[in-house]
């Protein structure tokens, strides 16, 4: 088994050098501007490539732990200036990243294994998320990155929003807000040919209606979710902002390590026994963060920062996950599923103790060394559960584009 990678992630102002260079030499077909600032006054770019009123807009940068976004933006751009046909009656609107703050914090831009990327990890509480935030804050206390985005958003009337993400860890698989026929089959034929795992059964969309393999349709508002406790539901996002006009969202999630343990349909024969005993594991592990947390507490000085914020947020959800897999019984049956809770189980505990132990390692706090052999010890544990292998950075963004441009090819057949 092999975690090492090839090339390194772009950090975004190589990506905002890049793209303005590109820019600069098509002039005519291309418009880069500044659409907002975020909370530290780092600006939000945005490039137009086209005149077409019939707008696609894709948003990488949103989670600030997946970086192969802006790699993907990139192999976009460059295809869309060289291609015309791409172009035909159609304009592309690239959010360069939603979130540069919390970019400039996750500082593994070439992770060599799951414990090298946890060791710079970064994702913002959720309130500080840019497309989260408004399904857990009132509109008048939405940060301005999220408002910058609403505010792309109004201003070009997509008929398509794509919003990249990923996974340090699985399968790639696709979210819509409205359900596009013909995704599903360019989806699994890119996946197969580059080697990438369909997740099938991923926990964060148990339960809604399949599209195809790997391709989930998000329920109507009003549905009851999977998981009760957790606060931010996805159909009160900014995925949701392109219905405002009569458009729609697609989420295009790829892996920077692959596991073939999350493509397997066949049932699993007690899932609900299995979510028993992963909600024990899980208030185990994050207790034993809470502990650290606990006794380390009293020796930092200062305001709370970014990382233990997100930190004491991760844990913060965990007793109502956990309850959440005791009390309701499975939304799905198989074992691509029962593994997908697995791996979430694992998350969140090893993503509060990596972002507790960067803060502790600034404060050169006592407790650095234990905290050091837990987030080595569940890194390598992940990866071994479910034989991670890398997937190469050029085959990430290869797969990742040609979902944007399938989805921006069968979703503008709807309008006609």
């Amino acid at each position: 088994m092999s975690l090492l990678p090839e090339p390194r992630y772009p950090s975004v102002p190589e990506l905002v050098s890049a793209v303005r260079e590109l820019a600069a030499h098509r002039p005519r077909l291309c418009g880069l501007e500044e659409v907002g600032a975020s909370r530290a006054g780092r600006p939000l770019h945005l490039l137009s490539v086209g005149h077409a009123r019939r707008a696609v807009l894709v948003v990488a940068g949103a989670h600030a732990n997946e970086p192969t976004g802006g790699a993907t933006l990139l192999s976009l751009v460059r295809r869309v200036v060289d291609d015309p046909r791409l172009r035909s009656g159609v304009s592309w609107h690239f959010l360069l990243c939603a979130d540069p703050d919390g970019a400039s914090l996750h500082v593994t831009p070439a992770p060599r294994s799951l414990y090298d990327y946890h060791l710079g990890f970064f994702r913002p509480a959720g309130p500080e998320q840019p497309e989260w935030s408004p399904s857990v804050l009132p509109p008048e206390l939405l940060p301005p990155e999220t408002r910058a985005l609403t505010a792309v958003v109004a201003a070009l009337r997509p008929y398509l929003q794509v919003s990249l993400h990923g996974t340090e860890l699985g399968g790639s698989w696709v979210q819509l807000t409205r359900d596009v026929p013909g995704l599903a089959e360019p989806f699994r034929k890119s996946a197969a040919e580059l080697h990438i795992p369909v997740e099938t059964g991923a926990c964060d969309a148990a339960g809604w209606p399949v599209s195809g393999p790997g391709v989930r349709v998000m329920p109507a508002p009003g549905t009851d979710p999977a998981y009760p406790s957790l606060p931010d539901d996805a159909r009160h996002s900014t995925w949701y902002e392109a219905h405002r006009h009569g458009g729609m969202t697609a989420v295009v999630e790829v892996p920077m390590w692959a596991s073939d343990l999350v493509d397997d349909p066949v049932p699993h024969p007690d899932p609900a026994g299995a979510q028993r005993r992963l909600a024990d594991r899980l208030l185990r592990d994050a207790g034993r963060v809470e502990a650290v947390l606990a006794e380390a507490l009293p020796r930092l000085d200062g305001p709370e920062g970014p990382l233990l914020r997100a930190a004491r947020w991760g844990l913060g959800l965990v007793p109502g996950l956990a309850a959440d897999w005791v009390r309701v019984p499975p939304a799905e049956t198989t074992m691509s599923y029962v593994g997908s809770v697995d791996a979430f189980g694992r998350r969140l505990p090893l993503r509060a103790a990596a972002m507790l132990l960067r803060v502790l390692r600034v404060a050169g706090d006592p407790a650095v060394p234990e905290l050091e052999r837990l987030v080595a010890a569940w890194s390598a544990a992940f990866a071994a559960r479910f034989r991670a292998r890398w997937v190469p950075l050029d085959h990430q963004v290869e797969h990742q584009s040609r979902t944007v441009l399938a989805a921006a090819h069968h979703a503008r057949e709807l309008m006609i």
